[in-house]
């Protein structure tokens, strides 16, 4: 097994603080990338943290099915606890926690779904409608990381034995046999680490590092069986959890976390074992050691801000490091001001992307329509890019599941035009809303099936851990959470929107074009004689997020219609409560190369509208409030998200007013019914110079969809669709 190490890079004489410690953490973090982008490309997801896989280590799966992969309890379990005992150990003496993990088992297996349970009879619809169906997924969902604080992964051993004597079918003895085998495994591997924590600190020369070393080995034999007591050790847990769960299946959401920390921190303060800039360096390690997504401030139970001293060192630890991460502060009515103000003034120091802000009183009453009490709605924290989640109650699919409703338009559209000599508008949203009702229809029973099969396909043997329901009732959490809330997300709801209001206002109100002609333009990508003249024509319509347009009125229309047929469905799969959201995440490129030109003026090929947002270009002014309301108008509203994205120029708040200005602008953009605002703060000219030349920029992050990421780490393609979304809302043509 090997190790990757820093051991000896620094002479014996050479001394540390705190500050020295970070940036040259922060260093080392952007030359990894550089490595990750060499070896791997452009990458149009989270960070993760990972760092390159050493070159001399290879791990060969163990396959359990004729097809050359392996699937269900023991497939995974074997793999597991053999890529664990082998796995190499990434440690930086600078840090001041162990877990960077460089790569996730499912994609170093074969096929991705069980073949003994085909589904040729719902793969016709998800083809013909575009429909990412989620089946065979790891699910999107959060653990609650208080029950591994409490029972520690020996507590866990324990559990797990207790109820394997409980449960006794077959079926819960497999599950508890291979749940047994992983913790067993885990506790072996952290035991592992210590004694070869222990060992480099026996070789480094810089006595500082040595006893870095030495205080890691020592927490993490603590920690292999134990519960963690210090800030340290909490935080080293998790670290762990992320490496363990990620190695997995590329593991799942954070939590709330200035209320996970806070009993630690507040526990080693008043035992004066740290103080308020040795919390941050550990905080700040967490963060360049993942960029799980994390929860900050919002109400408690009593309605009261959570926001404590811990919640400003987390920011600060996050201003420290100063990396991509995904923090998410909660606005709600009784908010404590100075922690949301120091937050904005956060966002417009570093223009890194974070924090973003979701709206309280719109997730917990769209929550609660769901026949949910208050106290459990704000529970729901915000979780990953586009949604929310109850930690270790629920589980979902969130931001795994997709109706390409482009998709859904093209479809009726031709369908109309092959059958109907007299085309309108009126008979093309019958025949869309034929046509979306299949799509949704294929798409709920895809969810059911993936939920029937999947603990045959790819159990979640870590997250059941930290759930309640798994291993008290010997079965995986796709049959026993406690709640089923099955995200279905629409994407394209601009370009139908506006594809709606070109035919109704250029063809109908003003009779400058005709059905015939339209279609024409279409399939020849608008390349006729006039084509540009008439794709002109049509993208100078009345558009969504115009302010009370034709396209805004189509896209309430189009939201109403896809949020009750999403809802219709849990009357046909009784436990299983669906929550429709808008929003396409990195499948806004994908989706777009699967819908024809469309009647937006949208060519052949090209993407579709960011999530919930306008087709990008068609506004130069910078409406932030025309845009924020047309986006309101169109949230689902039953505590997913339609969220907001926007492009700001950096001077927007280059001072104190300005910066009040913003906490006030994001309050009633959030206030009018908006559940998520993600904001970008980037110079015109430096977004375009780092498209020409990444290298020049490697620290650039910019907030992507719902996630932050280097600039430099994304696909050429990617980076184009955020510079076109830059250059748009400073009226400049898309032309970088």
């Amino acid at each position: 097994m090997g190790k990757i190490v820093f051991c000896n890079e620094f002479p014996a004489e050479e001394t540390f603080t705190l500050d020295k410690r970070v940036r040259l953490l922060k260093q080392r973090k952007l030359s990894q990338t550089q490595e990750k982008i060499d070896r791997e490309g452009g990458l149009d997801e989270d960070d993760y943290g990972r760092v390159v896989t050493p070159d001399e280590f290879r791990f060969e799966p163990y396959s359990n099915h004729p097809d050359g992969s392996f699937y269900g309890y023991e497939g995974w379990s074997h793999n597991y606890a053999k890529l664990l005992s082998v796995h190499p150990l990434y440690c930086d003496p600078l840090d001041a926690f162990v877990g960077r993990g460089f790569f996730f088992m499912t994609r170093q297996k074969g096929s991705l779904w069980n073949p003994d349970h085909p589904y040729a009879d719902l793969k016709a619809a998800f083809d013909e409608y575009n429909i990412i169906c989620g089946i065979g997924s790891d699910g999107h969902f959060t653990p609650d990381l208080r029950m591994g604080f409490e029972m520690g992964w020996g507590g866990i051993l324990e559990k797990l034995r207790h109820y394997q004597a409980v449960n006794t079918t077959p079926e819960n003895q497999l599950f508890y046999r291979c749940e047994i085998t992983v913790v067993e495994a885990i506790i072996a591997f952290l035991n592992r680490v210590g004694n070869e924590l222990k060992e480099l600190a026996g070789v480094e020369r810089n006595p500082y590092l040595a006893q870095n070393l030495l205080e890691m080995s020592q927490v993490n034999h603590k920690i292999a069986a134990g519960k963690p007591e210090t800030l340290r050790e909490c935080i080293q847990w998790m670290c762990w959890f992320s490496f363990f769960s990620r190695l997995y299946n590329r593991g799942p959401s954070g939590g709330q976390l200035d209320e996970l920390l806070r009993p630690f921190y507040e526990h080693d303060i008043a035992a004066g074992l740290i103080d308020d800039e040795t919390a941050k360096f550990y905080i700040a390690c967490l963060f360049l050691n993942d960029t799980r997504y994390y929860q900050l401030a919002g109400p408690g139970d009593d309605g009261e801000d959570l926001a404590s001293h811990i919640s400003y060192l987390i920011l600060e630890a996050a201003d420290w490091i100063n990396i991509a991460c995904n923090l998410t502060v909660r606005v709600h009515d009784r908010m404590n001001e100075d922690f949301f103000r120091r937050a904005v003034g956060y966002l417009f120091k570093n223009k890194n992307g974070w924090p973003r802000f979701s709206g309280d009183n719109s997730l917990v009453n769209g929550f609660m329509r769901c026949g949910f009490d208050r106290s459990l709605a704000r529970k729901r924290l915000a979780a990953g890019c586009s949604w929310m989640s109850i930690p270790g109650m629920e589980y979902t699919l969130n931001d795994l599941v997709k109706i390409n409703t482009a998709k859904v338009f093209e479809v009726a559209y031709f369908d109309m035009m092959e059958k109907d000599a007299q085309p309108s508008t009126e008979k093309l949203w019958e025949l869309f809303e034929k046509h979306l009702t299949r799509a949704v229809h294929a798409t709920a029973a895809g969810i059911k099936f993936h939920l029937t099969w999947q603990d045959q396909n790819e159990p979640e043997l870590i997250c059941n851990l930290l759930s309640q329901g798994p291993v008290e009732t010997g079965l995986d959490v796709t049959k026993s959470a406690r709640y089923f809330n099955m995200c279905i997300d629409g994407a394209g709801i601009a370009t139908v929107a506006d594809s709606f209001a070109a035919c109704e206002q250029r063809i109908e109100r003003e009779g400058k074009l005709t059905w015939q002609a339209l279609t024409r333009q279409l399939n020849l990508n608008w390349n006729d004689i006039d084509g540009e003249y008439l794709r002109q024509m049509i993208l100078h319509s009345e558009r969504y997020c115009g302010g009370n347009t034709l396209g805004d009125r189509w896209a309430v229309r189009v939201n109403e219609l896809f949020t009750r047929l999403v809802r219709e469905e849990c009357k046909n799969y009784p436990g299983l409560n669906f929550i429709p959201g808008w929003f396409s995440w990195a499948n806004t490129l994908e989706f777009g190369t699967r819908v024809r030109a469309t009647p937006n003026g949208r060519r052949n090929g090209e993407a579709i509208n960011h999530g919930a947002n306008p087709t990008s270009g068609f506004r130069k002014d910078g409406a932030v409030t025309a845009m924020a309301n047309s986006i309101a108008s169109v949230q689902p509203f039953y505590g997913n998200c339609a969220p907001v994205q926007l492009e700001l120029d950096p001077g927007i708040a280059n001072n104190e007013e300005g910066i009040d200005k913003m906490v006030s602008m994001i309050r009633t953009i959030l206030e009018t019914g908006n559940t998520l605002l993600n904001i970008n703060i980037i110079d015109k000219h430096k977004i375009l110079e780092a498209h020409k030349d990444p290298s020049r920029y490697p620290d650039l992050v910019v907030r992507v969809t719902g996630f932050t990421a280097y600039f430099s780490m994304l696909s050429p393609e990617f980076r184009q669709l955020v510079v076109d979304r830059i250059l748009a809302v400073n009226g400049e043509e898309i032309t970088a």
